[in-house]
């Protein structure tokens, strides 16, 4: 058995968690990855997780929605169990001092490994990150991870349904609130990566030229109020601005390809946004496409190349997810993984080579 996918949408813990553990009683995992609503009180879930499956190492967190085998899903949890057949070894961390990161369970990987994560050959290890999503600290933890090894890790940011008020990461039967689980896995077949998203570039760019970057707020792009200088760009009324955040957020491009931030609200003339902008970025507007055909290119096209995978995992923007949603298509959204064993959740931001938004970034095992 290489992996297997289970989900329940039964409301009481025990009675959720009995349940897909029944659905995967023929497993004998090494690594159950979870994703559940925040309708689970995070201890109970996490507790009752570990003491199902006493053997592996499990690990997952808090979400705005759940994917799994040809689905989205609201107030569920979602599980995957890998085998042996899919994963030769793994090690799952916690870090809880988001303004440190890195060093202890770095270290913990190495003597798990046996090798330095500066030498850690990125072709044979991967990583996954899952990180309070409320905690605005993707990006120093994505760079310090990125300054310490050149695995690639890959991940989402946990949510709590839209509420802003508490998302956790779990593991090992515990719950955390402002930390990040990391778990470094030596999958035992090929693997590799999608970073998909649904926006084309307009032919106009607006500059940073203030930002309060802690805050992730830009207060004047090209010397004027930013969020003036935005509806300007799409010639739009200011007090329109917000109604076009789905549709046309802003993106650094890099080869042509953009990488999406994402504004969240408007406060008088200052922007704010669900990621990093700094000072001096030059950002091009955008324009959304069709995420169900943008979606399923990108899929085909990693079967071309690297053949059918075995196993998907999903980190998906909850931004993607409301889209869907108002446009009645996450029926269609689930049917693209119907026929491979997948797993996910609706983040409050994804990860890879940086922190992002708007965007699916997905590992995926052969």
């Amino acid at each position: 058995m290489k992996a297997q996918s289970a989900f329940s949408v039964k409301i009481d813990v025990n009675a959720a968690v009995a349940d897909v553990r029944d659905q995967l009683s023929g497993c004998d995992p090494i690594v159950v990855l979870y994703f559940a609503s925040p309708v689970y009180p995070p201890e109970r879930i996490a507790a009752a997780m570990a003491a199902a499956f006493p053997a592996a190492q499990t690990f997952g967190c808090s979400t705005a929605g759940e994917i799994v085998t040809g689905r989205m899903l609201t107030h569920s949890v979602g599980a995957m169990a890998f085998g042996s057949e899919a994963i030769t070894s793994a090690k799952v961390e916690v870090i809880t001092d988001l303004d440190h990161p890195g060093y202890d369970a770095f270290a913990s990987f190495e003597r798990h490994f046996g090798v330095s994560m500066a030498e850690m050959d990125p072709s044979r290890y991967v990583g996954l990150i899952l990180i309070d999503g409320l905690s605005r600290k993707e990006e120093l933890v994505v760079d310090r991870i990125g300054d310490l090894t050149n695995v690639n890790f890959i991940g989402g940011s946990a949510g709590d349904d839209l509420r802003f008020a508490a998302s956790h990461v779990f593991a090992n039967g515990a719950s955390h609130g402002g930390a990040a689980v990391l778990a470094l896995l030596e999958p035992a077949v090929p693997f590799s990566f999608i970073k998909t998203q649904s926006f084309t570039p307009l032919p106009r760019t607006l500059t940073v030229t203030r930002a309060n970057e802690p805050c992730r707020e830009v207060l004047e792009f090209d010397h004027k109020p930013a969020a003036v200088a935005y509806a300007e760009a799409l010639g739009v009324p200011l007090e329109e601005a917000g109604a076009h955040f789905l549709s046309n957020p802003l993106g650094i491009l890099f080869e042509g390809e953009p990488f999406v931030r994402s504004p969240q609200r408007v406060d008088g003339g200052t922007m704010s946004f669900y990621c990093s902008v700094k000072e001096g970025m030059e950002l091009s507007l955008l324009q959304s496409s069709d995420i169900i055909a943008d979606t399923r290119r990108d899929l085909e096209s990693a079967i071309t190349e690297f053949g059918k995978p075995s196993v998907i995992i999903n980190f998906n923007c909850i931004l993607r997810t409301l889209e869907l949603r108002e446009k009645g298509l996450t029926e269609e959204y689930g049917r693209l993984f119907a026929d491979v064993q997948t797993v996910g959740f609706s983040t409050y931001g994804e990860q890879f080579i940086g922190h992002l938004n708007q965007t699916a970034t997905m590992l995926l095992l052969y």
